[in-house]
């Protein structure tokens, strides 16, 4: 079932809050906990309407903090200075937030946040996709034809599906009453995938009220009581002309404008309502900061009761008029009529059985590179392992740690001299309090290390003083704490090359029983899911019992990573058709393979097209559980893997991560000397990972 739902809209005034009430209220009644969020709100200091409703009515135990990441403004200043990237992943992570107390989330997109409307389109997109939530489009459907209202919902589908975003439903909301049966019946002829609902325009929905009014004008209420601020406005009158004249235009719910001095047209107004035969206007404002004369003030004060609020604006009557016509109707918390109003359209036009059965199918296949980061520093931070990174002074290093410290994912050791690891991290302002810091020069673990190593490579020639020189050395020595469980897991490489960082673990913590060879596994993070490919930094020529292995050792990688393993083990031919000494050593290896595992789902020889494309799957491999669906693509050879990884990162913008070394008994991690910050935390999550999976 899905746990998310995000609202989007292409356009403004499409009555949104209609739907976000609604949709609110039809959930409250199915889930206990339920959460609101929004990504961005328009002003901390002006309270979003829609946080304001759905706090108030639904969410009394939260704040309104708790359901907004950031406001315009301070989305732009990311956006302007380049870090749009940041500002995303701090919408997850406070989002994520809000998820872990909840069991379901109602999320409302931006709409026309002032940048433009397509990057709203392009934001809403990415947030929902690293939300993980299926998308509720709501769309206007006033002053359009059913014909119009076809192409907005193309539009709405091609815009949103070419993003890899999954359309949970439409809701063509404000249609003319007149037209709704039309619509419906030109919607049902298009045979769209998702449920297209209709809601008809309501005029009591389209009219800003009294209180809103004065909001907008900064204005006070002269006469009339708290429950005229709900009085709805159905029209504007300017009173410019005498009052016998003026009389013949008033009509139903208009809002009287006139000049504070107009004596004459202020008392017409008051008389007129209490006529049968005049329409109730819903009521007066006096512009100018004017204010009635005394003898007039009296009369008013005098009635027993003032049926219509009258309001002061201190702006002229022109610019009083502008300002009252740009005023939006909101629905408020204390407009019950509103409310009311609301929820009997969305009750009459929505089928709720159908959507509690979309919800219970509907669930987005969607995994971007923030949520799988995110998903895997929350699991490295279940059970906190012990890392070890012995080039202690590299200032990359030192940043990550300070990262993973801050967000209480592992404790981290560092190797090396102690005064100089203190002394580039207080230069770079980071504080190591919380981080063990061992020298292997000066450390009482030393004589130990030593004697262990030559005792496990005496035969090799080792004698006691070649063992010690090796301790000395940072990867060595970060590997025996491995071994001797004095850390749970190494990373290393950003300094030092790939030989140097796992040949000690070859040496001293050697493979697992069963696996024969030791390899690596690339995470390759594209826009819209994670993958793995095996082997692209280790093996140059595998055998066919190599490949085997690899394999093997990939899906259970992939597993703990929590990515579903199906294994394409890769050729430059697919299924019986091709021949030859390689295409022969992965059919070999596939056989293998199916053999030592037969619960995973294993497809080889097979070529990339057909293990990623699920058209070209049906033609080459109909019936193939994994053609088409791959998610572990296993590489004949080093030569391969390394170059195809590396030309899908730079041409696609992939995120890759590792390469994550497998098959060894303890888990150590190499990185590239040219490791970004992030390669180094994401790394170390892997580690811890690896650690705890290790352990059982």
């Amino acid at each position: 079932m899905a746990d998310s739902l995000y609202i989007i809209s292409t356009e403004p005034e499409s009555g949104r809050s209609v739907v976000v009430l609604g949709i609110m209220d039809f959930l409250k009644r199915r889930i206990e906990k339920i959460g609101f969020f929004r990504p961005i709100i328009s002003s901390a200091v002006h309270p979003d309407a829609h946080l304001e409703l759905v706090l108030n009515r639904y969410l009394p135990g939260f704040i309104l903090e708790d359901m907004y990441a950031f406001t315009h403004e301070e989305a732009l200043q990311f956006v302007n200075t380049g870090r749009q990237e940041s500002l995303i992943k701090d919408i997850f992570r406070k989002y994520k937030e809000l998820e872990k107390r909840v069991d379901f989330v109602l999320c409302e997109g931006t709409s026309f946040t002032g940048i433009t409307s397509a990057f709203d389109a392009e934001f809403n997109a990415i947030i929902a996709n690293n939300f993980g939530c299926p998308l509720l489009a709501v769309l206007s459907g006033q002053d359009k034809t059913p014909n119009d209202i076809l192409e907005s919902l193309g539009f709405i589908r091609e815009t949103f599906s070419k993003r890899g975003c999954t359309l949970f439903a439409s809701v063509v909301n404000r249609t003319d009453p007149d037209d709704i049966d039309d619509v419906k019946k030109a919607v049902k002829q298009s045979a769209c995938a998702e449920p297209v609902y209709c809601i008809p325009e309501d005029a009591l929905l389209d009219r800003p009220t009294i209180g809103e009014i004065i909001t907008a004008l900064r204005g006070s209420l002269l006469y009339g009581s708290d429950s005229d601020l709900n009085r709805e406005v159905a029209g504007c009158k300017i009173a410019a002309m005498r009052l016998p004249n003026y009389l013949k235009h008033i009509e139903e719910g208009d809002l009287i404008l006139v000049p504070g001095d107009r004596d004459e047209v202020i008392l017409g107004s008051a008389v007129a309502v209490f006529s049968r035969t005049y329409p109730s206007i819903s009521g007066l404002v006096l512009t100018g900061g004017l204010l009635p004369e005394p003898s007039l003030k009296k009369l008013l004060e005098g009635l027993s009761e003032i049926p219509i609020p009258v309001i002061s604006a201190v702006g002229d009557t022109y610019s009083t008029a502008v300002t009252v016509n740009t005023v939006r109707p909101v629905i408020t918390p204390d407009n019950a009529r509103k409310i009311a109003a609301a929820l009997g359209l969305f009750e009459a036009c929505i089928d709720a059985r159908e959507l509690d059965e979309r919800l219970a199918v509907t669930k987005t296949t969607c995994r971007t590179p923030i949520m799988f980061e995110y998903e895997l520093i929350d699991r490295a931070k279940s059970k906190r392992q012990r890392i070890v990174l012995p080039e202690g002074t590299d200032e990359r290093i030192l940043y990550a740690c300070d990262i993973l410290i801050r967000r209480d994912v592992v404790d981290i050791i560092l190797l090396g001299s102690e005064q100089e690891i203190y002394g580039k991290a207080s230069s770079l302002g980071i504080d190591l309090k919380q981080i063990s810091i061992v020298d292997p020069k000066a450390s009482d673990m030393t004589d130990d290390y030593v004697q262990t190593f030559f005792e496990l490579r005496k035969h090799k020639g080792i004698t006691d003083e070649i063992a010690r020189d090796i301790m000395a050395d940072v990867s060595y020595f970060g590997t025996m704490m491995v071994y001797k469980d004095h850390a749970d897991g190494m990373v290393s490489g950003a300094v030092h090359t790939t030989q140097h960082t796992i040949r000690p673990s070859f040496e001293i913590i050697k493979t697992q029983p069963g696996c024969s060879i030791v390899s690596s596994l690339i995470l390759m993070c594209l826009k819209d899911r994670v993958v793995a490919y095996g082997d692209c930094a280790v093996n140059p020529n595998p055998t066919a019992e190599q490949l085997a292995d690899i394999a093997v050792s990939s899906a259970e990688t992939a597993r703990m990573l929590g990515i579903d393993p199906l294994i394409a083990m890769l050729s430059y031919s697919t299924g019986e058709s091709g021949k030859g000494t390689d295409v022969e050593a992965v059919r070999q290896a596939a056989a293998i393979a199916k053999q030592r595992r037969p619960d995973l789902k294993i497809e080889g020889p097979i070529q990339f097209d057909a293990a990623v494309d699920p058209g070209v799957a049906k033609i080459k491999l109909p019936g193939s559980e994994v053609a088409g669906n791959a998610t572990v693509f296993i590489f004949p050879d080093l030569n391969t893997g390394n170059n195809t990884y590396k030309a899908v990162q730079r041409s696609s913008g992939a995120v890759a991560i590792g390469p994550v070394l497998q098959g060894l008994r303890k888990p150590v991690n190499d990185l590239s000397r040219g490791c970004t910050i992030t390669d180094i935390v994401n790394t170390v999550a892997i580690t811890a990972v690896q650690a705890q999976a290790m352990k059982g």
